[in-house]
């Protein structure tokens, strides 16, 4: 299942060969509940549904960076690709935010080739720490931003911030 697993800076230092060894955590994913919700808003092309999950893990990234504010101030999102077996599809929570449609939680330890990174341009970094103190002008401005796409050869350059 392709997942989009959010991150934190400091965890492409863990890299092997292009490869990443995650623990159980939550990510997001084109799960049947986010293709349903989306359905219902005319989007049924699989890119924009992967794309809503995308966004979906690059806000729980801004929560990682919170919970470690020593990492660099940038959100990332690594796409990779997850065994079924390791994964599992919560039921979703209708009194939830938006992103209980997309999210997943792999179950296990699993080491999986990272696919490609997306990854905030090095001048967010003021946006995310004024985010994560309550701006919500700096809340809205990271929704507007794209994050930069970093093919799984590139991961060594993603700028730190």
């Amino acid at each position: 299942m392709r997942l989009y697993v959010p991150a934190t800076l400091d965890e492409l230092d863990t890299l092997t060969s292009g490869r990443i060894t995650l623990g159980p955590r939550r990510a997001h994913a084109a799960t049947p509940a986010l293709v349903a919700a989306l359905a219902e808003e005319d989007v049924d092309d699989v890119e924009e549904v992967e794309f809503v999950a995308q966004l979906a893990a690059a806000d729980d990234s801004l929560v990682a960076i919170a919970a470690n504010p020593s990492v660099p101030w940038l959100r990332l999102v690594l796409s990779v690709d997850v065994p079924d077996a390791h994964v599992t599809v919560p039921p979703v929570d209708a009194t939830a935010d938006d992103a209980s449609y997309s999210a997943v939680e792999i179950t296990a330890e699993v080491t999986v080739a990272v696919v490609c990174a997306h990854v905030d341009e090095p001048d967010a970094a003021g946006d995310v720490q004024a985010a994560l103190s309550g701006d919500d002008e700096a809340i809205e401005r990271l929704a507007d931003r794209d994050l930069l796409w970093y093919d799984t050869t590139e991961l060594s350059s993603v700028p730190r911030g």
